[in-house]
């Protein structure tokens, strides 16, 4: 059965300014593996590679991820960048990808109340048992976010892909 794409999976990314946080799920919204990916040096050639291997290693039929281009989004053109060089790698390799604006993910979770990042990241740590224990510290003003948060961000916009049919 070499070469053959299993059913049903959905990959999510979260690229950071420190790397990015990875979710894989099968059937809907049962996670597979998930990590967090530190990158040095040149951050989009060292993800890239790392996210070519997880997209080689898994196969999912989706790749889904939080827009990231200038009209839709105030990430980093960095990060834009990046985003652009995952697509076109999910794209050579027969990948659908899907691509959620900040305000799709808060639309997904309005029905139990969770608007913030962090209060999205506890909605999803509540109905995903495997995440719980991965929540981050509540961030206080003065600290940076917890690299923690990318797994949760890339589980959030898998949600909101298979919430709104996908």
């Amino acid at each position: 059965m070499r070469g053959l794409r299993p059913p049903g999976l959905v990959m999510g990314i979260h690229p950071t300014s420190r790397g990015f946080g990875w979710v894989v799920f099968e059937d809907g919204l049962r996670p597979v593996d998930w990590g967090l990916a530190a990158a040095q040096g040149d951050k989009n050639a060292v993800c890239l590679r790392r996210l070519e291997r997880l997209l080689d290693r898994f196969r999912p039929e989706v790749l889904v991820l939080e827009a990231s281009d200038p009209q839709r989004s105030r990430r980093a053109r960095r990060i834009a960048q990046l985003c652009a060089a995952v697509t076109g790698a999910a794209d050579a390799r027969g990948v659908e990808t899907a691509v959620y604006s900040r305000a799709d993910v808060r639309a997904a979770f309005t029905e139990v109340r969770a608007v913030t990042r962090r209060q999205i990241a506890e909605a999803v740590a509540r109905h995903m048992e495997a995440f719980r224990h991965r929540l981050p510290k509540p961030r206080r003003p003065w600290e940076s976010e917890d690299a923690g948060g990318a797994l949760f961000a890339a589980a959030a916009v898998v949600t909101t892909h298979v919430r709104q049919g996908g």
